[in-house]
């Protein structure tokens, strides 16, 4: 299935605001360094190419402009990467070892009566992430402790 690069900052976006921000993930996925990275970088790093470029154009003057604007250019890309990995991990598909947790935890939500989507056949990340999610929200820290 092939993306457009688009679709991979659309699915980024959506990736990043559906994942769980839980500690308990932290040592289990990456998702929450890279969410948190992300986030950091697309507040902060306007400001820091802007300043980037200014200082390095009042230094360097308009001999060096291409070289200046690609330094610009490359620090404001830098959430822009966040936001395609985020998007291209999203689409892939679980391992077999985590899927197997996919499929036990959405057993164990079912049994609670937890409100959730139907289990899929090949999921991706972006359904653990759902499930994850309605985990955290709909059942007590009791429940999710003993699942993670």
């Amino acid at each position: 299935m092939a993306l457009t690069l688009s679709m991979m900052f659309k699915d980024g976006q959506q990736y990043m605001q559906t994942w769980p921000q839980q500690k308990a993930l932290n040592s289990l996925f990456p998702e929450n360094r890279i969410i948190n990275a992300t986030r950091f970088g697309i507040k902060v790093m306007p400001p820091i190419a802007v300043a980037v470029v200014a200082l390095q154009y009042n230094y360097f003057g308009q001999q060096q402009l291409p070289q200046i604007l690609t330094t610009g250019a490359f620090i404001l890309s830098l959430p822009l990467q966040g936001l395609l990995w985020l998007g291209f991990r999203s689409n892939q598909l679980l391992p077999p070892s985590v899927r197997q947790w996919y499929v036990e935890t959405h057993a164990k939500m079912r049994q609670h009566g937890c409100q959730i989507n139907n289990l899929k056949s090949k999921p991706t990340y972006k359904e653990l992430a759902t499930l994850l999610k309605a985990a955290f929200e709909q059942l007590d820290k009791v429940f999710t402790k003993q699942w993670l």
